[in-house]
């Protein structure tokens, strides 16, 4: 298969992917919507999800969660990212975890203990992940129910 054929086949089917496509952003996600649960035990203590920012001009990205407490956390560290940028601006998301979508609202953590705490949870997951704790901005978000 020429290699030209190869890309259009591909641009083909990304573009019919609902959401993001491995490292490339996407549009708006779907699935079976819920409310948001009041406990995230649920999901483990880490996994990937899809996040949806910018409602008006849905930006969808994957992205690595955290489960402390039954709460849920996304992390940017340091880095001031599209969907980051998207938050300033609204803190709406929608969260999109085994094709259940939940309507969220993003709060930034600032409390050191509560960063010290995300940093711990985070750097056991790999050891691969380095401390958020020390890092000056830090991008850390809470999402809760709406």
């Amino acid at each position: 298969m020429p290699v030209r054929l190869l890309w259009l086949l591909l641009l083909v089917v990304a573009s019919g992917c609902n959401g993001p496509l491995g490292l490339m952003a996407g549009g708006e996600l779907d699935g079976e919507v819920r409310p948001a649960p009041s406990d995230w035990g649920f999901a483990g203590d880490y996994g990937t999800v899809q996040i949806e920012t910018r409602p008006e001009d849905p930006y969808s990205v994957n992205i690595a969660y955290t489960i402390i407490d039954g709460r849920l956390y996304i992390n940017a560290g340091d880095t001031e990212t599209a969907w980051v940028k998207n938050l300033a601006v609204d803190p709406r998301v929608r969260l999109r975890m085994d094709g259940v979508l939940y309507g969220l609202r993003s709060e930034r953590v600032t409390d050191p203990d509560e960063i010290a705490a995300f940093g711990r949870a985070w750097t056991g997951q790999s050891v691969f992940r380095r401390d958020p704790s020390g890092l000056d901005p830090i991008f850390i978000y809470r999402l809760v129910a709406r």
